[in-house]
């Protein structure tokens, strides 16, 4: 454990952070198992509106470097093939 109030105040800054960084991190998780399910239930409609919001999402945590830029751009390129490989 820190000894020094600074290194205290370090580890309360980083455990916060931490915990904000896990709320953000399940937000994107979620955002990507919505469009999932859509593509699953076979609805393009709302495949693509579900798409567009996750989009949002991951470019959003992408710019706080939550996650890495290459990552974002790889699940959205996942998730966009998936709708657009749904029947029309």
């Amino acid at each position: 454990m820190a000894n020094t109030a600074q290194a205290q105040k370090r580890a309360r800054q980083a455990e916060a952070q931490r915990t904000h960084n896990m709320s953000l991190r399940s937000t994107l998780r979620t955002a990507v198992k919505k469009v999932r399910k859509a593509v699953a239930a076979g609805d393009k409609n709302a495949a693509q509106s579900v798409f567009q919001a996750a989009t949002c999402t991951i470019d959003r945590i992408a710019d706080k470097k939550i996650i890495h830029k290459n990552m974002a751009a790889r699940t959205k390129s996942r998730l966009s093939a998936a709708v657009k490989g749904m029947a029309a």
